[in-house]
């Protein structure tokens, strides 16, 4: 297990700064999470257009800090589908959380116009229903 020994400082937020601290990483941990993607071709196609070799590095140190773990696809062995560990999915409620204060912030925010009422109304069950998605 990863700790902050390897951290600037053993305070919280800049262990989770060193663990996803750049613009891609939790881009990445939407598209898994939200998207459906689980595929290093899935990733490349989302609309920010992230380079090929940061997708790699990106994937690579998630897997590092135990967020995601890859296996080979049943249909095709030159495949990996990338899912998360229970580590990553403890993220769904920050995930959601960053996505609700983004749709109350943002005017021009793509969250469906319903999610804000729905999350709002009942956190627990989007909560639940995004990790049984996951499962």
């Amino acid at each position: 297990m990863r700790n902050s020994d390897l951290c600037r400082s053993h305070c919280p937020i800049n262990f989770v700064l060193e663990t996803f601290g750049d613009r891609w990483t939790l881009l990445i941990v939407r598209d898994l999470m939200f998207k459906g993607k689980q595929t290093y071709g899935g990733f490349l196609e989302s609309e920010e257009q992230i380079s090929t070799n940061i997708l790699a590095d990106r994937l690579r140190r998630l897997e590092e800090h135990e967020i995601i773990q890859k296996s080979v696809a049943k249909d095709n062995r030159s495949k990996l589908i990338y899912r998360f560990t229970d580590k990553g999915k403890d993220l769904i409620p920050i995930m959601l959380e960053v996505t609700a204060w983004s749709a109350r912030h943002d005017i021009q925010s793509n969250a469906p116009a319903t999610f804000l009422r729905d999350y709002e109304n009942d956190r627990e069950q989007m909560i639940a229903a995004v990790r049984t998605n996951l499962d």
